[in-house]
């Protein structure tokens, strides 16, 4: 049985460890150290403080030190920096910030709770005063002040990851015309190219400038950033910069100490999230973990993770073990109105991993469609062939997008299964959702295609299969291809005529159906196939070929 335990770092998971501690051990000494003022704030709403969304900054923190002593009976010492572990003693050698002292505290087992430092590159000019990343309340302030002293007309931010693109609405809420510059060709690496599309073509339409698959070399300027320079060459005017571009665990402290590192370059942990040394933990977003999907070891830094392990981590040592299962990086952002969530892996890290699966695309309305207000959401599923387990999704929309989120998460940790999502009874009213419901849909898409009443193709097949003589059928209403277009060389002919003017298509070709979003054409499907056409339905309809248009986002 634990006597002492030393926690090094707050935020989620030391703070939440040390909170777990106390509720299981009345008695035991508990010591937090952490370099900063704050042991316990709120990381992911800094964009929205900055923005002015959240007005006040103690709203930010979700617990003071005092307080925390207070309630929980811990030993509290902000201010102060852990230098060195010293592993064979059992020892931490402890540098008080205020006044330079150095000692040494004992324990009988350690936390480790770093977290992550953005990723700042070497780079000409980067250290201009003008330029800010986001990671803690003091950088936020920093930037806050700034921007409401200097009201910069021009932004830059670099990165346009979940953090980049919230820090895009916190400056245009400030005034600013904002420029998002990726190395990728896409932002938002954690979702598939053709719904990231979705997101690049909202925010141009907002005005927001991108530059994708260019890289950051240079920043230039006398006394402040006034330019950036990219690998093309091009030239960006700003009159700040954000950068966005990542986190890296700060990992210094345990390297040190001769911990385990993976080959992630985080912290090497086991099951119990227990390091190399059976006296040390470690948790949150320095630390290497298995993913939940494809059992990878991964680098996932999002605060509900962490926060669980710290209180995993307090069970291992002062209860019962608890193994920890995997991250499986379910995630969200508020990008100005529209929303995006993810949950499990992407196609892209799929065919890395060599992992076989399925895809389908819905683009369902959030509500019943003839209440007022009902906007459609874009939604891509991940699944195995033959069990149809789900492997990850990809949500875009304006509202419901956390209500579908959830419930996928729920039904991916749970290891359910396509079929298991129609005999979801999720609630529904018009204001809420629809008698099938959004996830419902999805299932009942991917079940079909797993009992092979259809089968289903994308949109990056079908130039394949039209060059060997297929043929594409378009089954949507007049009204519809006259207000969004249509497809160039597809034969038109509405649903409900289909059975009246099967004379039109080719018997001895194959034919690739679609419609709006790919419910019509499933119907199309069934009628054509029984009346001995060989057909195909493409997954998403004319939804998701827009969204593979917009998928060579022209830099702004």
């Amino acid at each position: 049985m634990a006597n002492k335990v030393v926690i090094v770092g707050g935020v989620a998971g030391g703070a939440s460890a040390a909170a777990r501690l106390r509720r299981l051990d009345e008695t035991m000494e508990i010591v937090l150290f952490e370099r900063g003022e704050h042991i316990s704030f709120a990381t992911c709403g800094l964009p929205y403080y900055v923005g002015g969304v959240i007005a006040k900054r103690r709203s930010l923190l979700v617990q003071t030190p005092a307080g925390m002593k207070k309630r929980y009976n811990l030993d509290i010492r902000t201010m102060s920096e852990v230098r060195r572990i010293l592993p064979a003693e059992k020892q931490v050698e402890v540098c008080d910030l205020q006044d330079g002292k150095k000692y040494l505290e004992s324990y009988d087992y350690l936390i480790l709770s770093p977290g992550a430092g953005p990723v700042v590159p070497d780079l000409p000019g980067i250290n201009l005063p003008n330029v800010f990343t986001v990671r803690n309340v003091p950088d936020s302030d920093r930037l806050k002040e700034y921007i409401e002293t200097a009201k910069p007309a021009s932004a830059v931010v670099v990165g346009g990851g979940f953090i980049g693109l919230e820090m895009v609405e916190a400056l245009r809420l400030k005034g600013a015309s904002v420029t998002v510059v990726e190395a990728d060709r896409q932002i938002m690496g954690a979702l598939d190219p053709e719904m990231a599309a979705i997101i690049q073509k909202y925010l141009q339409g907002q005005g927001v400038g991108l530059v994708l698959g260019d890289k950051l070399t240079a920043l230039q300027g006398v006394s402040r950033v006034e330019r950036l320079i990219l690998e093309s060459g091009r030239e960006i005017p700003a009159a700040m910069v954000v950068l966005a571009i990542g986190v890296k665990p700060e990992v210094r402290l345990a390297v040190e100490a001769g911990l385990a590192i993976g080959v992630t370059g985080g912290i090497q942990v086991d099951e119990y999230m227990r390091t190399s040394d059976p006296f040390i933990y470690a948790v949150g977003d320095a630390v290497q973990v298995k993913h939940f999907v494809t059992g990878q070891a991964v680098l996932i830094p999002l605060a509900g993770p962490a926060s669980r392990q710290g209180r995993l981590v307090a069970d291992n040592i002062a209860a019962s073990p608890v193994k920890y299962k995997g991250v499986q990086g379910t995630a969200i952002a508020k990008i100005m109105d529209l929303t995006v969530a993810v949950t499990g892996v992407n196609e892209k890290i799929l065919r890395r991993a060599g992992i076989e699966h399925l895809a389908c695309y819905t683009h369902p309305d959030d509500h019943a469609a003839y209440y007022p207000g009902s906007r459609q959401m874009s939604i891509k599923l991940l699944f195995s062939p033959g069990e149809g387990k789900i492997l990850g999704a990809q949500v875009v929309g304006y509202q419901g997008v956390d209500k579908c989120i959830d419930v996928l998460a729920t039904a991916l940790r749970a290891k359910m299964n396509v079929f298991d999502l129609q005999e979801l009874e999720l609630a529904y009213a018009p204001p809420f959702s629809s008698a099938k419901s959004p996830v419902n849909m999805l299932g009942y898409v991917a079940s079909n295609i797993l009992r092979k009443e259809v089968e289903a193709v994308r949109w990056k097949q079908v130039e394949q299969l039209l060059a060997g003589s297929a043929v594409l059928v378009d089954v949507r209403a007049d009204k519809e291809l006259a207000k969004s277009g249509a497809v160039a060389g597809a034969l038109h002919i509405p649903l409900d005529e289909l059975r009246d003017r099967l004379a039109e298509i080719p018997e001895d070709r194959e034919v690739l159906a679609y419609c709006q979003a790919g419910q019509r054409s499933y119907v199309a499907n069934r009628i054509l196939r029984q009346k001995g056409y060989k057909v195909k339905n493409i997954s998403g309809g004319y939804r998701s070929y827009e969204a593979l248009k917009n998928n060579s986002t022209k830099n702004t």
